[in-house]
């Protein structure tokens, strides 16, 4: 449900996605979902829960109900600090962190993800790099993520940039991994 001005937008029964649930528990970390008691050990650990807008257990009864698009666009899933403390100590045995990534590829897929967050913008860019060149490029996944959220940023950052080729710490050929 999102809120504005404080009222409460009503999501009926026919905008839900029912399939939601199962795309998320055929990723990775997604497996023990439906598992979930609802206990709310995973929001009572999480050191992020105060920035976040759905709890971690929120997000899982969610996702459950099929909310996909609130649940995709949530600051939740790019907030989470994959400190492991909820997946230590769920009853359960859920993976929470894990879930968190599974959110947040399927909002890379989808394409719904904030865009005023960075971090999903890097997350997609190194994504990229990794399926291209078997690896992470520093130059060019830093350059991509300040042309795609804030071009003047990538000016200020051209400083530190250039001392880092000049120290030898940031090579300017594209690193690939031989034989994929």
């Amino acid at each position: 449900m999102s809120e504005k001005l404080g009222q409460r937008k009503i999501k009926y029964q026919a905008e839900l996605d029912p399939d939601f649930a199962k795309e998320i528990s055929e990723r990775y970390g997604g497996e023990n979902l439906q598992n979930c008691i609802q206990c709310g050990t995973c929001s009572a650990t999480c050191p992020m829960t105060l920035y976040m807008d759905f709890t971690p257990r929120r997000l899982v009864a969610m996702t459950r109900e099929g909310f996909k698009d609130e649940v995709l666009k949530s600051f939740t899933i790019w907030l989470c600090a994959s400190c492991y403390s909820c997946t230590v100590e769920c009853p359960k045995e859920i993976k929470i962190t894990e879930l968190m990534y599974a959110f947040k590829q399927e909002a890379i897929d989808e394409g719904v993800y904030p865009k005023r967050l960075a971090t999903p913008v890097l997350a997609s860019e190194f994504f990229k790099n990794v399926r291209r060149w078997g690896r992470s490029n520093e130059g060019i996944l830093l350059t991509m993520m300040f042309l795609r959220t804030n071009p003047f940023k990538l000016i200020k950052q051209s400083l530190l940039g250039l001392k880092l080729l000049m120290k030898g710490r940031m090579p300017l050929k594209i690193e690939s991994i031989k034989h994929m």
